[in-house]
């Protein structure tokens, strides 16, 4: 399998408050229970209950595939429930996308060995150009590919990679697609808060996920590290082998 190109990305945040805390919270109640022998029962039925808590972490491969709708639930609670204290402490996207990563090295690890056949590209309305009248909503066909934008970018990727690609200007849009069409992967991007979204509303399919980058701000003009969506369909997505004749760019005569 070849080298995703891009850089490493962060989990340490999420799992070390994922595992920390129920760890922690089981060695000092087994300290307790030695202490403590009138209420030894009690402190082992905690300990039991927070090595419980944290063993659903270590689940890999098909094991976490079959069971990734219960899996995404419960570390929703977690991001959910801390989410006010990294919002006091100012770091509540930095939660958000510890979080993402920590998905995002599990759905890696459950296709390794075998590589999705049906994937879902989604990609938000934002990152076209908001001065541009192509209608890339409808489809990517109609992108003038002028090269100003992402957009372009993704339908060279389109064209040569034949992937299934939507772009939604509506989440609840790209949800009723992504069931309609019932892949066996999401790949989606999206801004941090839009992202964890679409984890905890479509926790039953497997799902990769990319931040926007907001230059200009929340839905204007963003952009995002394509390479890292190529390096992603590239190592996660079985090749197909013909090519879709149905889309082809646009050619620009009067200016996009």
């Amino acid at each position: 399998m070849d080298t995703f190109d891009f850089a490493p990305e962060k989990a340490g945040t999420f799992l070390l408050v994922r595992r920390g805390l129920p760890l922690t919270v089981c060695v000092a109640t087994l300290l307790l229970a030695l202490i403590e022998p009138s209420g030894r029962g009690w402190y082992l039925l905690a300990s039991v209950g927070c090595l419980a808590e944290v063993w659903p972490t270590f689940k890999r491969g098909k094991e976490y595939l079959h069971g990734r709708h219960y899996l995404v639930r419960r570390d929703g609670l977690w991001v959910r429930a801390f989410r006010p204290i990294a919002r006091w402490l100012d770091r509540e996207e930095a939660w958000i996308l510890s979080f993402c990563a920590w998905n995002n090295q599990r759905v890696r690890a459950a296709f390794e060995s075998r590589r999705a056949r049906k994937a879902l590209v989604l990609l938000p309305h934002c990152i076209q150009l908001a001065s541009c009248k192509a209608d890339v909503v409808k489809g990517l066909e109609h992108c003038f590919s002028c090269g100003k934008c992402s957009v372009g970018d993704v339908l060279a990727g389109v064209l040569a990679g034949k992937w299934n690609c939507r772009v939604s200007n509506r989440s609840h849009k790209a949800y009723r697609e992504a069931r309609e069409y019932q892949p066996d992967l999401i790949v989606a991007v999206a801004c941090t808060d839009r992202l964890l979204k679409g984890l905890l509303k479509l926790p039953e399919v497997p799902s990769y996920v990319i931040p926007l980058q907001l230059p200009h701000g929340m839905c204007v003009d963003t952009t995002f590290h394509v390479p890292h969506l190529e390096a992603v369909m590239a190592n996660l997505v079985e090749s197909k082998v013909e090519p879709d004749e149905r889309i082809q760019p646009l050619r620009i005569e009067t200016g996009a």
